[in-house]
């Protein structure tokens, strides 16, 4: 059985996958601002997904040789490769800490961790809506704004592991009431994910709605 799980800022979710078959779903609410709360939401969801899907109880009754589930994780961010801590995510709090330790000691079982972008674009390039085409660039709009870049089904990662990633971009053509722009969690100004995010565009139409009161 493998576990695939998508960490948002928002929202966690988990699936199971049998023979390619989806056999378990579940999600959940993403603890905000709080990493050892994150942890154990992710924890407590692959014990779910063991559970009720008989994985769990097979492998304590020793009915099978069966070796624990593998997990991989999709996150609003990326491993550094010096550090191996998370680093570029909108999810502030997993920043500088080393979540694939962290979880690999929490679930006692290798964690593969990827871009959620990239996971996303590669899908696509494989079998998803860009099959037909030999270079795919996949655009992701929620908590944060990402892109993950495949060329010939293989994800660009660059030196930084941050190719295809657009979100910190100025703003193109500003107008008077967008320069320099909202405050964003990298420390700039008025870089893109500040106003077409969910929180963002959320943010926009508030100040848009009581300017015309």
């Amino acid at each position: 059985m493998r576990l695939g799980i998508d960490l948002g800022g928002t929202k966690i979710e988990i699936i199971a996958l049998e023979r390619n078959a989806v056999i378990y779903r579940k999600r959940v609410a993403t603890p905000q601002g709080d990493y050892p709360a994150t942890l154990a939401a992710i924890a407590n969801l692959v014990q779910d997904a063991e559970l009720k899907t008989g994985f769990k109880a097979e492998l304590t009754a020793g009915l099978k040789a069966r070796t624990p589930a593998s997990i991989g994780i999709g996150i609003p961010g990326v491993i550094s490769a010096d550090t191996q801590k998370v680093k570029n995510a909108n999810s502030t709090c997993l920043i500088g800490k080393p979540l694939q330790h962290d979880l690999e000691t929490l679930l006692a079982r290798p964690v593969r961790i990827a871009n959620d972008a990239n996971c996303f674009a590669l899908s696509e390039a494989i079998d998803g809506a860009g099959q037909s085409g030999n270079v795919v660039f996949g655009v992701i709009l929620g908590t944060g704004v990402g892109g993950g870049l495949v060329v010939n089904q293989q994800v660009l990662c660059g030196c930084n592991g941050i190719t295809g990633e657009w979100g910190h971009n100025p703003l193109p053509w500003p107008g008077e009431t967008e320069y320099p722009g909202p405050v964003c969690y990298c420390g700039q100004k008025g870089c893109i994910e500040t106003f077409i995010s969910g929180p963002g565009a959320l943010q926009r139409h508030l100040e848009s709605s009581k300017d015309q009161h």
